[in-house]
């Protein structure tokens, strides 16, 4: 799992592309061409004043004192300017266009269109989720800018006092959500007032916010002047940043917990149902059905559960349940402290990092480290995911690790979870993309959750090429977590499409996978929370797998894994339909090679 934090709940910080400058009155005489560069141009300079902290990830600093405007009046703004933006690009034809510029335009469109789709349903108003939130978003700034001279910091210190403004705008989008029945379940939401409320701390100098402050000064700062940076910042978390984050909590407490739904599914809010088979469309970036999807899922089961007896017999076990109990209850499986964890993590790591020269022909220049996820996130949270760094701002990618719950946390894991958020998975995928010779639409802008997920959990089948599952608890890790992603198509429709409650949800995930109860319950919560977006991974997968079996068939010996590897992220992150087209280009070149 990725996070562009940012990314996905509060769209005043989300990457993707919400907004568009007016029409010009007068057609263009320009060549598709020239007409198709001059409206991305525009689309990403509009895109980086209505998303300030994205402009800053990026390295663009126009913009870093603004938080920007989360207001519903300013999404219909948003949503207006986007519709003016697909029509202006629906009005350039394809006749013209290379390939790359074909791609640019599929991209754009599909971003355009579905936040156009999404502003008409009640559920904007809902702005967190069990996985994350804009208090989050916000208590994590600190640790994704750069700060490299005093001015960076003034500016952080500027934009954190515009935060209880924007608090309140918030909390007033949340009250009217509430007001119309756009509320998360209640069965998802136990913890999440901590992971507001944990931000707040009684000493400014041990908050999370203070991070920033806690380093060296910076060079042309004087001792004076640093000081009083810092002596700013307190006042700052003391007097307007906790007193924020409190209220906020303090809502959620007294207004709406009482309120929150009693049915998990979003079918059972108001447009619910329509509401879910865009998600499922817009995050699978395929046409099929939530019931399509279903099927898809039990067919998936029903293979990977095969494979897990099949590992449990070579295991000396009678049966995969039998395997399965000695894995999640015998302790050496497990990291008695947080550092044992994260060292068992990190050698993994670098462990994979030395093979991965034999996949591609191509690696990133920008490194990662590995982190322990928040403590006042980590007791609710997945068992990992991945924040992309930025190149231009001089920060690395980081695999965060959940080191609570330790004997939640099977060291077997490890070998799959690592692939996943790190190498040859997130970190590889997204730092190449940001090295792309393309638009920034399309290397910093552009992530669509059946690619980049779908090529995390396919990075999880690369460890069988470079003999990462030496062992049987190493195959059953794998497999578990493959049988994980193919719950999701079953559990997250289950929920969403067909009336499951949790405790079935949860059921089916305790029967058909090795993960622990306590990760099976914070994945469950995060399917119930955040409708669809777990239904990319698999499909992903499985669209990338499909196409490898493809080239493999037409290439024989000529087939080349590094190649195959490289040509499906040179694009960057792309809609499957794209990815497709691609690839199959890819193979007839390289067939006549």
């Amino acid at each position: 799992m990725t996070i562009r934090s940012s990314r996905r709940s509060f769209r005043a910080f989300r990457t993707l592309a919400v907004a568009a400058c007016a029409l010009l009155a007068t057609p263009s005489l320009a060549a598709p061409a020239d007409d198709l560069r001059a409206l991305l141009a525009e689309h990403w300079a509009w895109t980086l004043r209505e998303s300030p902290q994205f402009a800053s990830s990026v390295g663009v600093h126009d913009y870093d004192t603004d938080l920007g405007d989360p207001s519903l009046a300013a999404e219909d703004r948003r949503a207006a300017q986007a519709a003016a933006y697909l029509k202006r690009l629906d009005a350039i034809p394809d006749v013209g266009l290379s390939e790359v510029e074909r791609a640019n335009k599929a991209v754009l469109r599909r971003l355009l269109s579905e936040d156009v789709e999404a502003n008409r349903f009640g559920q904007r108003m809902i702005v967190f989720t069990s996985y994350s939130s804009p208090w989050q978003g916000m208590a994590g700034m600190g640790e994704r800018l750069a700060f490299r001279g005093k001015q960076d910091f003034a500016n952080y210190l500027t934009r954190s006092e515009k935060w209880p403004a924007v608090n309140d705008a918030l909390l007033a989008i949340t009250a009217q959500a509430v007001q119309g029945g756009y509320v998360q379940p209640c069965v998802s939401l136990v913890g999440f007032e901590g992971t507001i409320r944990g931000v707040v701390t009684a000493d400014p100098v041990a908050s999370r916010f203070y991070i920033p402050f806690a380093g060296t000064r910076p060079r042309d700062a004087s001792e004076a002047e640093w000081t009083a940076l810092q002596k700013r910042a307190q006042t700052v978390i003391m007097a307007r940043l906790n007193p924020a984050y409190t209220k906020a909590a303090d809502y959620f407490r007294d207004r709406y917990l009482p309120k929150c739904a009693k049915t998990a599914g979003v079918s059972a809010q108001p447009g619910g149902a329509a509401y879910y088979a865009f998600r499922a469309r817009q995050l699978t970036t395929t046409d099929l059905t939530p019931d399509q999807i279903h099927q898809i899922g039990l067919g998936e089961v029903a293979r990977i559960r095969a494979e897990m007896t099949r590992v449990a017999t070579s295991a000396g076990f009678d049966t995969r349940e039998a395997f399965i109990a000695e894995l999640r209850t015998n302790p050496k499986y497990y990291a008695k402290t947080p550092d044992e964890l994260l060292a068992a993590a990190s050698r993994v790591a670098k462990t994979i990092d030395g093979r991965m020269p034999g996949l591609f022909h191509r690696l990133p220049r920008l490194p990662y480290g590995v982190k322990p996820i928040p403590a006042e996130t980590a007791e609710g949270t997945t068992t990992a995911y991945y924040g992309s760094g930025s190149p231009q701002n001089g920060l690395s990618g980081t695999y965060f690790v959940n080191t609570s719950k330790l004997d939640q946390r099977p060291l077997w894991e490890l070998p799959s979870l690592t692939a996943h958020e790190a190498v040859p998975g997130h970190h590889n995928q997204i730092a190449l993309q940001q090295e792309l010779d393309l638009p920034p639409l399309r290397t910093r802008l552009a992530s669509f959750t059946a690619f980049t997920e779908g090529w995390g959990l396919y990075a999880e089948t690369l460890g069988n090429d470079i003999g990462l599952y030496d062992t049987p608890e190493k195959q059953m890790g794998r497999l578990s977590y493959d049988m994980w992603r193919a719950c999701r198509l079953v559990v997250d429709t289950g929920i969403h499409s067909k009336g499951w409650t949790k405790e079935r949800a949860v059921a089916f995930m305790l029967d058909n996978t090795a993960l622990s109860p306590a990760n099976i319950d914070a994945e469950v919560n995060r399917y119930i929370s955040w409708p669809a977006q777990a239904l990319g991974y698999k499909l992903g997968e499985l669209k990338i797998l499909d196409l490898r079996r493809r080239a493999e068939a037409a290439l024989g010996a000529k087939f080349d894994l590094a190649a195959f590897n490289d040509a499906v992220l040179e694009q960057g992150s792309v809609p499957l339909d794209v990815l497709e087209g691609h690839v199959s280009k890819w193979i007839a070149s390289q067939a006549k090679s």
